[in-house]
């Protein structure tokens, strides 16, 4: 069986190594370039984070556009949603980033658009890794193009993140701190917010190739809370590498994660009439207090399984206008089609200012339950339908818990392990569910 390139967001590995050498990256633009052929005019915008292996890549897939006989224009450094907003609304067949997210500068990915701006549907994936497959099987040689910057993607995505959020004029007169995470917002987001006029500090903003995500960004928020408790800013903002999602800290120092900014953002756009079907879709991970608190003010929650291409086929689905995961990827469907860092930060821009107190007060909405997580080696995935006694003992405690918790069992993808979380209203209730849970495991798999 040929080996899978697609993952959960794109292409992804080291350069050099499949599915990043030369040869394979060239193909992936070939193949790109054949799949729009009959398009009545095939072009494909390429973006790129600031990985020092970036520019390499792209030129490989600019050749092997070019090659499969489509057109191609290079957006430079730019957040991987101002691509997919570009591809939205500007003539394009495909868009293309150049990136691997909030990995470390070793790795790299390759994201792809389709026209309407949204990720590439699983059938589609595998309809280009059989194209790529069979162009490796025959013999590719491959090439590089080299890239000239001919695009204003970046001034439109700075109009279209000012229009879209409307922050009121006093959103002007907070003090916040943004780290850029040394990736791909380091030039566009002081453009934005300079534009915009608020009074904002940058910090992780001097990439050199090497240092993107490196104790910065959204996975690593420490350096940020830091920064903001010593300037005595009203908040702070933290991007990954290619800026598609956004965490916060408050003036304390404290973490708003993806799940604070989901009920934050519902509650905002409630008020406003604009969260269609009254309706938010979140993935399993994020914590059951939200769901709580949204309840309280009277909107439904979907859940899916973790990935924001399933949250946003569910958008899709349902006409939700609103959906994200606990890791800080917020979409607003009536102004995005994918995670949008930036876009999220202007957004809670005009909530601090509409609702006129601290960030930590906003923090203190969600109640977070405690949870617990235990990861058990198996020597086999067997389905619960084949084991009647755990089966038996997770319906037992989920109804104990009456609603107020829950328990999640979740097979790893990459490893043999089987991962067991309970969430509940009480910690010793967690501990309790959860390691008798993890031990019937052990006894029957382990």
């Amino acid at each position: 069986m040929a080996p899978k390139l697609f993952g959960t967001d794109g292409i992804r590995g080291r350069y050099g190594e499949f599915p990043l050498d030369e040869r394979t990256v060239y193909a992936v633009g070939v193949a790109l370039a054949r799949h729009i052929s009959r398009t009545r005019n095939p072009k494909v915008l390429i973006g790129m984070d600031t990985r020092d292996s970036s520019p390499v890549i792209a030129e490989l897939l600019a050749a092997g556009l070019r090659e499969g006989g489509s057109a191609w224009e290079f957006a430079g450094i730019v957040p991987t949603p101002a691509v997919a907003f570009a591809t939205q609304q500007g003539d394009y067949s495909l868009g293309v980033v150049v990136s691997a997210s909030h990995n470390p500068f070793e790795d790299n990915g390759i994201k792809v658009f389709g026209p309407f701006g949204y990720k590439m549907p699983d059938e589609t994936e595998i309809e280009l890794e059989n194209r790529i497959h069979s162009l490796l099987a025959t013999g590719v040689t491959p090439a590089k193009e080299q890239l000239h910057d001919a695009s204003d993607v970046a001034t439109q995505y700075v109009d279209h993140l000012i229009k879209a959020s409307a922050p009121p004029r006093g959103a002007r007169n907070l003090r916040f701190v943004v780290d850029c995470a040394h990736g791909a917002a380091s030039e566009v987001a002081p453009l934005a917010l300079l534009q915009f006029g608020s009074d904002a500090k940058f910090i992780a903003c001097d990439p050199n190739g090497r240092n993107i995500n490196a104790n910065c960004g959204a996975l690593h928020l420490d350096p940020l809370a830091k920064e903001v408790v010593e300037s005595r800013a009203d908040f702070g903002a933290a991007l990954d590498g290619d800026a598609d999602r956004c965490l916060l800290v408050d003036e304390n120092g404290h973490r708003l994660d993806g799940d604070n900014i989901l009920l934050l953002a519902a509650v905002a756009l409630k008020r406003r009439r604009m969260l269609h079907e009254n309706l938010v879709v979140t993935t399993v991970m994020s914590n059951l207090g939200l769901d709580m608190a949204l309840q309280k003010e009277g909107i439904r929650v979907r859940r899916t399984p973790v990935g924001d291409k399933h949250v946003i086929h569910e958008m899709l689905s349902s006409g939700a206008a609103l959906g994200g995961e606990q890791s800080g990827h917020a979409i607003f469907g009536d102004f995005s089609t994918t995670g949008d860092g930036l876009l999220t930060l202007f957004m809670m821009l005009r909530i601090l200012a509409e609702e006129g107190v601290p960030c930590s007060e906003l923090r203190k909405r969600l109640r977070v339950f405690p949870q617990k997580l235990i990861s058990v080696r198996v020597r086999e995935k067997r389905s619960l339908d084949l084991l009647p006694e755990i089966r038996r003992a997770i319906a037992d405690r989920e109804l104990e818990l009456a609603g107020r918790g829950r328990v999640m069992i979740r097979y790893s993808g990459t490893e043999p392990v089987v991962r067991v979380m309970v969430e509940a209203e009480r910690s010793h209730d967690v501990i309790r569910h959860c390691t008798a849970i993890a031990r019937l495991f052990e006894e029957h798999l382990g």
